[in-house]
């Protein structure tokens, strides 16, 4: 039995590559400046639910970035807080601000226990803490916060990757959150039970490997569509944010131009495929940055 892809996560603040053969779970740390290429073999079947493998071992179209038949997806939907079936859960939750670019912001919760992982998830850019407390209090300061600033608890993928090589610096950054943060907490109507927590905002570009965020010599070319049996991606990893990776060109490629051209990698398009290490070109679809980022809008998942 093949080991399969398992998606990317953030473990320690770190990008690492989960994989699993049957039982099995291993990980594969990622670090940027060094070459990654893979070839897909076979079929994508169903990622299964909770850790369980997919009973049906049902085949999955290389598109979705969902990765789970729709049986599978029920069950993984119907374990998490977004669901809103775990209403008795006894863990402590955090309400935050997360910045993603100019005017893309959005106001969500996860479990305290979590840390920041889940501001990575999503490729937060910037973020900061507003309160803690318990989740049905947490819950209703996420919905005050949403209608009072007008932002929404969801960001389109596409719409961030759009935007993440042409970024203001640091310090506008920490600025842009810092007055969303004055205005979240003088709202009235904050549930008593939840506790306000100071501003101070964190900011993930140098962990993404996108440097101080600034505009510079770096573009998106174009983000993977899909995988293929057969299709290859490959290039140097300059950068990692949510679920995607940067590829660059490797090699003298790369030295005869002078702006750099990545192809994002949506990591959640490698679960259920076979992968084997390859090199070489890029052979499977890219579609336009500006189209749909590959991912037809989709946001990002509702799981804490």
């Amino acid at each position: 039995m093949a080991w399969e892809c398992d998606r990317l996560r953030w473990v320690g603040g770190a990008p690492v590559l989960r994989w699993r053969r049957g039982g099995e779970r291993r990980e594969s740390g990622l670090v940027y400046g060094r070459d990654l290429g893979f070839r897909a073999v076979g079929a994508r079947r169903c990622a299964g639910a909770r850790g369980n493998v997919c009973p049906l071992g049902a085949l999955i179209p290389g598109r979705s970035t969902g990765g789970r038949c729709a049986e599978c997806a029920r069950l993984e939907r119907a374990h998490s807080v977004a669901a809103d079936t775990l209403a008795d859960d006894p863990r402590t939750y955090r309400v935050y601000l997360a910045w993603f670019g100019p005017g893309m912001v959005k106001v969500g919760i996860t479990a305290e226990q979590r840390g920041s992982a889940r501001l990575l998830e999503q490729g937060a850019v910037a973020f900061s803490w507003l309160g803690r407390g318990p989740l049905m209090a947490a819950r209703r300061t996420e919905e005050l916060v949403r209608r009072g600033l007008g932002v929404p608890d969801r960001v389109p993928y596409a719409a961030k990757r759009a935007v993440r090589y042409a970024l203001p610096g640091p310090a506008e950054r920490a600025g842009q959150v810092g007055r969303l943060y004055a205005r979240a907490v003088a709202l009235e109507g904050w549930p008593q039970s939840l506790e306000r927590v100071e501003c101070a905002v964190v900011d993930h570009a140098g962990v993404f490997g996108l440097g101080d965020g600034e505009a510079g010599t770096s573009v998106v070319a174009g983000v993977v569509g899909e995988l293929v049996d057969g299709g290859r991606v490959a290039g140097r990893l300059v950068a990692a944010a949510g679920p995607d990776l940067h590829l660059a060109p490797t090699g003298d490629e790369m030295e005869r131009t002078e702006v750099t051209e990545v192809v994002v990698v949506d990591t959640r398009l490698m679960s259920g495929w076979e992968l084997v290490a390859s090199a070489g070109a890029v052979t499977v679809p890219v579609v336009d940055i500006r189209g749909d980022g590959g991912d037809g809008g989709d946001v990002q998942d509702g799981l804490f």
